[in-house]
C-alpha cells in the first residue's frame, strides 16, 4: 500500500517511520494510542510548538532533555518558573533555545491549569474536541481538521501560545485523539483497539 513501508521484520507501517531509526518505537509504542495524563498532554502540545520550523527528529531526540528542563512538563510546577527559571532553559544546549518558545511553556503550563479548576483536568478539556470517526480525512492526507482549527481557536482564546491549527492536529495525531495510521499499517488497528477500551476522561 502507498502510505506503508515492509519494515525489516516483515510488518507494514506507516511509511514515515522508516526515515529514521528512532521512529521505529514512537510509531509502534505511541503514536496514536490515546492519552489522558494531564502533564503528557501539556507535553505534547509543547513540544509540537517546538517542532515548529524543525524536524520531529530533532524534537524527539531532545524529548528527555525537554522533560528535564521543564520537570516533566508539571505544569503546576512550571507556572511557578521566576526569571532565573526561565535563563536556564535558555542555556540548556540540550534543547531547542528559542525565548519565545521556552515563554510559550510557561504560560501554557498557566493557562492548562485554568480547565483543572473548572473541570477536573486538563485531559477532560482536551478530549471533548476529539472529531467523529466520519468528520475524520484519509490517514495521513491533512495537516489540518476541523477539530484542530476549533481546538486551535479556543486555546488562542484561552491565552494559550504556539497552538496553531497545524501544530495542533500534529498533537491529535500523536496523543491519539485521531487514528491516523496509514490503512494497512500493522499499528493501526492496535491504536483503534487502544481508542475502543480508552476511558474518555470526564
Amino acid at each position: 500500500m502507498s502510505g506503508t513501508v515492509l519494515g525489516h521484520d516483515g510488518r507494514l507501517r506507516c511509511r514515515w517511520c522508516a526515515t529514521a531509526p528512532e521512529f521505529l518505537h514512537y510509531h509502534d509504542a505511541e503514536w496514536g494510542f490515546p492519552v489522558s495524563d494531564d502533564f503528557r498532554l501539556l507535553e505534547g502540545l509543547c513540544l509540537q510548538g517546538f517542532q515548529s520550523g524543525l524536524s520531529w527528529r530533532t524534537i524527539l531526540a531532545k524529548r528527555e532533555n525537554f522533560r528535564s528542563a521543564f520537570w516533566a512538563f508539571d505544569f503546576n510546577r512550571i507556572a511557578q518558573f521566576n526569571d532565573a527559571d526561565i535563563d536556564r532553559p535558555l542555556s540548556d544546549e540540550g534543547i531547542v533555545r528559542h525565548r519565545g518558545k521556552i515563554n510559550a511553556v510557561i504560560n501554557n503550563a498557566k493557562r492548562a491549569q485554568e480547565p483543572v479548576k473548572a473541570e477536573g483536568s486538563f485531559a477532560s478539556y482536551i478530549w471533548r474536541f476529539e472529531p467523529r470517526r466520519e468528520d475524520c480525512a484519509e490517514p495521513q492526507t491533512a495537516s489540518t481538521s476541523a477539530a484542530s482549527v476549533a481546538l486551535s481557536r479556543d486555546l488562542k482564546k484561552r491565552g494559550w501560545s504556539f497552538v496553531g491549527p497545524t501544530t495542533v492536529h500534529a498533537f491529535m495525531q500523536a496523543m491519539g485523539l485521531i487514528n491516523d495510521h496509514a490503512w494497512g499499517c500493522e499499528i493501526r488497528a492496535s491504536v483503534e483497539e487502544a481508542r475502543v477500551e480508552f476511558q474518555r476522561p470526564m
